[in-house]
């Protein structure tokens, strides 16, 4: 891939945390009990992913009030559980420890092997901050367990506003002093990167197996700015570790 200067006015680079910089499947599959088959522990991480996002859009479109995340991941747990019982009682039946175990994953994650040096080449030339929905202990705690550095994190508690409101966009730019036409918006799930773009950000989206799995990649594609990664879904699955997926490394190669 040629080096491009795509985003000549850039200063700042806004990135989602979870499935975009760090691998939260490994970190879930491996606090589920290893009583399941793995590849149903795969399955209903993917499942407990899925909830936790339309949550998120029913929550915004009823205009609800911010839940605590782990308050919301423990509820969809539960609801997953006691449909999952209906299928394989003995694999699906919790205690209290396992369901606060399960939860507590979600705070102790590893980036995605292609992130760290990315990120590290990045910061040479822009200032860097995640922007995602969730509490701010658990960015601090995720912040820790990948060894990833920021300038600053932004979590929708300490902005008051939630993805895809565009709010949260507008007044994240406004507290470290960027228009929007400076700003880069780079996540792994369409929706962030369309409410981004409606605010005037410049999006790149950078696909994840794990993530936008009901997704049609080639709408996608026309919508942002800049998509890395294969468009027309042949990787394999569900957990296709035969990919090396080095999607940050051809961001720098872009926009460095």
């Amino acid at each position: 891939m040629q080096k491009i200067h795509t985003f000549p006015g850039c200063k700042a680079i806004f990135f989602d945390f979870m499935g975009t910089c760090l691998d939260w499947h490994s970190s879930i599959v491996a606090a589920l009990p290893e009583r399941i088959p793995r590849p149903k522990r795969s399955q209903l991480a993917i499942d407990w992913r899925e909830a936790f996002f339309q949550d998120i859009h029913d929550r915004f479109e009823k205009a609800l009030p911010q839940e605590d995340i782990d308050t919301t991941h423990a509820r969809l747990l539960e609801s997953l559980l006691q449909t999952k019982t209906t299928e394989i009682q003995e694999y699906y039946v919790f205690s209290k420890d396992e369901k606060e175990k399960a939860v507590r994953a979600w705070h102790n994650m590893s980036a995605w092997p292609d992130v760290s040096a990315a990120l590290a080449a990045l910061r040479q030339k822009y200032e860097v901050f995640v922007l995602a929905n969730g509490t701010t202990r658990l960015q601090l705690d995720l912040g820790r367990s990948s060894g990833l550095q920021f300038d600053m994190m932004f979590s929708s508690q300490l902005l008051g506003e939630t993805k895809p409101d565009l709010e949260i966009y507008k007044k994240a730019m406004r507290l470290v002093g960027v228009a929007p036409e400076e700003s880069l918006m780079v996540a792994a799930h369409a929706y962030d990167l369309r409410a981004a773009k409606k605010v005037g950000m410049s999006t790149v989206y950078v696909r994840r197996w794990t993530e936008d799995t009901r997704e049609d990649m080639r709408k996608v594609e026309e919508d942002v700015d800049i998509f890395i990664g294969k468009v027309d879904g042949s990787e394999p699955g569900p957990e296709p570790e035969n990919v090396t997926d080095r999607s940050f490394e051809d961001l720098v190669r872009y926009i460095t």
